[in-house]
């Protein structure tokens, strides 16, 4: 589904605190599983995780998805690509205070147009399937952190996305608000999505639903399992 090749990504290039975050990956993603990229901070999975993500582009190498090379697509493109493929979940959620759950969720869709009515009601059965349809018109500000989390979730689903994108979605979890993560991710590869992670946490990195995990060492792959 989503192939990278010799995938390198540099910050600060040509300056004296340049720094090469991906030195060399190649990485083939397949539809339908859980991947999670693991390793210690600094080590550049946030980093590759952006690029799966078409968030940023890499320094060199080429990116394809679906078959299609889209490395050298305009923005406006790759913006595009974005809002119909991926969903993303942020590990600090980056939802919109002052606005509601639902607000919060309908947000991604409005620049698809359609009708309202249609997206309101596809937001309200997302937060009704992640059993929080009492909190669509509470403030995300008032919800607790398990409850922003799947606020997240269902932002993330809104556009119906072929691929799930979380970046350390546990980190700020308990272990058993983890759990119900892991269970609502579950219920999402049943009808057919990809998932990316990434993780240090040995409950993600150990869970059933993972059937791949790709450790990155100082910008390089350096194990699959």
């Amino acid at each position: 589904m989503i192939e990278l090749s010799d995938i390198r990504k540099a910050y600060n290039q040509g300056r004296e605190n340049e720094i090469w975050a991906l030195n060399g990956i190649d990485l083939r993603v397949d539809a339908g599983q859980v991947t999670v990229l693991f390793g210690p901070s600094g080590s550049g999975k946030t980093t590759l995780l952006t690029v799966l993500g078409c968030l940023s582009r890499p320094t060199s190498g080429r990116v394809r998805l679906n078959g299609r090379d889209i490395s050298g697509l305009p923005e406006r493109f790759l913006t595009g690509i974005r809002r119909s493929t991926f969903g993303f979940i942020f590990q600090q959620f980056n939802l919109i205070k002052g606005l509601t759950a639902l607000e919060n969720i309908m947000l991604p869709a409005y620049p698809l147009g359609g009708d309202w009515r249609a997206l309101r009601h596809r937001a309200e059965a997302l937060l009704d399937s992640l059993r929080l349809g009492h909190r669509r018109s509470s403030r995300v500000e008032w919800l607790s952190g398990g409850e922003q989390q799947r606020v997240a979730i269902a932002r993330a689903l809104i556009n119906d996305p072929e691929v799930i994108i979380a970046d350390e979605p546990t980190a700020n979890l308990d272990t058993a608000l983890s759990g119900e993560f892991l269970d609502i991710l579950e219920s999402l590869l049943g009808h057919g999505r990809t998932i990316l992670l990434t993780s240090h946490d040995p409950l993600v990195v150990e869970a059933s639903i993972v059937r791949r995990i790709v450790t990155l060492r100082d910008g390089r792959i350096v194990e699959e399992r």
